[in-house]
């Protein structure tokens, strides 16, 4: 069994070193002539993970991850003037995407262009491994994005991803619970994103625990909580918000150990040891919340866009009990509603070579910015003011996603070692729904271990040691 393990091992990291090497090995073509026209050859390659199907639409013949890129690719090589381009498009699995970058960026031989969620992406800006892009973010971009979005790409003083869509996140609750329970006029309309007061929501949640008929909703519980990983962190993060603390300082590190991060824990320990919440959080974890919500043992939990839709597709096809599921803002102290965003757009990786890095950054211009393409935007949710105008008739919470734009929060602060960072948050909640430790200790050590993992990932920053 252990050779066998051992030979897999072996073949999947063959495999991840081909690609790597096949990112690159038939570029080296720069400058090269005999192209169309006379013009120079330049071969580029495009990386994603998978994102949606089709160009437009997943109902369209022969959709794939690839579709979007590969009908951009082929737009853009029929019309670039500079050079004869050749676009290749590789779609790779995500638990994938950072060892084949790592070994491809060791190597010398990165893709041209990466399109993922930035979140996912911010510490190869660290690292130096991409090219600013701020030389081709033209003003009427700037204005059709929300400038959110822009502070969620931004690292330092550069642009370092080209917003294209975003997977916003938000509270859901079960309008029918609501209704059982005589919390009718808590209930927003069905293409909004509700807005509760802080004193409203601690309402609802009693209401909830009170009045719920258990006849009806057997084991049912007000709200989820969970801590059991790191998965779900950012709606955690959220609630670390709902007193006014802004996560992270202005030399970007952790400013939870004060007043308003201490006050938001002693909540989050106050909820759960009321029964407000689903017990033992410290051992659920955000899938587990999820399922809860969907077989109606949740009157209020999480959602972002993607997991929304899923659940409204599966009541749909009968997979789970339907019920009236929307959507609500997480609440603060106050009364400004607090919600955040994934953004995905794509980033340049420094290969070096100028020629190719000049072509990648039209290529990314051409397909951000490109009046019809922009529109596959809504394959997600359009971070462009302007396709959200235009497709919120065919659904509707485009125009309240885009409105509540201006309540985003950047909950990464694009600080060094984000990823690492993620590491430290549960089990700080974990030792707090326990009772091992205070809520004030939970937030100092939160701090403590955090800021260490900030300050190691700083010394190695490109953005901190320009």
């Amino acid at each position: 069994m252990l050779k066998k393990r051992f030979l897999a091992t072996i073949i999947a990291l063959s495999l991840i070193l081909s690609l790597a090497v096949g990112c690159s090995s038939d570029k080296k073509n720069e400058g090269g002539s005999g192209g169309k026209g006379g013009k120079d050859k330049v071969e580029i390659t495009v990386m994603l993970t998978p994102q949606w199907k089709g160009v437009m639409d997943a109902s369209e013949e022969g959709a794939d991850f690839d579709s979007f890129f590969k009908e951009a690719a082929k737009r853009f090589e029929e019309e670039y003037k500079e050079h004869d381009v050749k676009i290749n498009v590789e779609v790779v699995a995500g638990d994938q995407r950072d060892e084949l970058l790592n070994v491809s960026l060791n190597g010398g031989n990165p893709p041209d262009i990466f399109y993922e969620s930035i979140f996912a992406m911010g510490d190869y800006a660290h690292r130096g491994a991409l090219v600013p892009l701020n030389d081709i973010v033209d003003d009427e971009s700037k204005k059709d994005i929300a400038q959110n979005y822009w502070e969620n790409v931004t690292f330092g003083d550069d642009i370092y991803f080209y917003p294209f869509s975003h997977m916003p996140g938000t509270l859901v609750y079960n309008a029918d619970m609501f209704k059982d329970a005589g919390l009718e006029e808590y209930i927003g309309a069905e293409t909004e994103i509700k807005t509760w007061s802080l004193s409203e929501y601690e309402e609802i949640l009693n209401k909830l625990k009170k009045d719920t008929p258990k006849d009806k909703y057997s084991n049912a519980y007000p709200m989820s909580l969970y801590a059991l990983n790191n998965q779900g962190d950012t709606w955690n993060l959220a609630y670390l918000k709902m007193f006014g603390n802004k996560l992270y300082g202005e030399d970007s590190e952790l400013v939870i150990d004060d007043a308003s991060g201490v006050k938001a824990m002693e909540w989050l320990k106050k909820i759960n040891d009321e029964g407000l919440t689903n017990p033992g959080a410290e051992s659920v974890s955000s899938n587990d919340a999820n399922s809860m919500f969907q077989n109606q043992k949740l009157g209020v939990s999480f959602t972002n866009s993607v997991l929304y839709n899923n659940i409204l597709a599966d009541m749909k096809d009968g997979k789970v009990p339907a019920f009236d599921a929307r959507l609500a803002n997480i609440p603060s102290e106050s009364g400004d509603p607090i919600t955040f965003t994934y953004v995905t757009g794509a980033a340049l990786f420094d290969t070096g070579d100028e020629t190719r890095i000049k072509v990648s950054k039209d290529f990314v211009k051409f397909f951000s910015t490109d009046p019809e393409l922009v529109k596959a935007s809504k394959n997600g949710v359009p971070v462009r003011t302007s396709v959200a105008e235009e497709f919120k008739s065919e659904n509707p919470l485009f125009a309240a996603y885009d409105e509540n734009a201006k309540y985003m929060f950047n909950f990464t602060g694009n600080v060094p070692g984000y990823s690492e960072l993620r590491q430290v948050l549960y089990p700080e909640l974990q030792a707090l729904y326990t009772g091992e430790k205070t809520p004030e200790q939970a937030a100092k050590d939160y701090q403590s271990k955090g800021n260490e993992v900030i300050k190691s990932a700083k010394e190695d920053s490109v953005i901190f040691n320009k």
